[in-house]
């Protein structure tokens, strides 16, 4: 009944029709290094578009893309609590809900996990800023 009466709401309030969560549940199998490589930080980065929704969005900066603050974004990350961050560099936040021993071992441990979130985060600004020289379109 109160998925049905939010529906309802949303759709109303949106001029939308249809259910809220459309289509069919998707996964992906992870089968690659490199896909899982990467898996941590997509999870405990996405949180940052809340704080900095411009952040890595390429295509629509291209007149400044934007990169941010790694001390505010860690910050954010920090004190944002619906997500495993916290647990994975040893604050606990969700132990019961998380199994972190795979991970953290093949990062070397929280203090090792949070020096590679800063890393990545300090790299994409990076790339992000050596972009600018050699777009061609700009939103002036």
């Amino acid at each position: 009944k109160l998925g049905t009466g939010y529906t309802i709401y949303f759709n109303h309030k949106y001029k939308r029709q249809g259910s809220l969560f459309q289509g069919t549940y998707k996964a992906v199998a992870v089968n690659q290094n490199s896909h899982f490589i990467h898996l941590p930080y997509y999870l405990h980065l996405n949180p940052l578009y809340l704080k900095f929704p411009q952040w890595k969005n390429y295509e629509e900066n291209y007149g400044g893309l934007a990169s941010i603050d790694w001390k505010k974004a860690m910050k954010f990350l920090e004190n944002y609590r619906w997500s495993s961050f916290l647990d994975y560099i040893g604050r606990n936040n969700f132990p019961s809900v998380t199994s972190r021993e795979f991970l953290l071992e093949f990062f070397g441990g929280p203090q090792q996990y949070k020096k590679e979130i800063i890393k990545w985060i300090k790299d994409k600004n990076q790339d992000i800023e050596e972009m600018q020289d050699i777009i061609l379109e700009k939103n002036d």
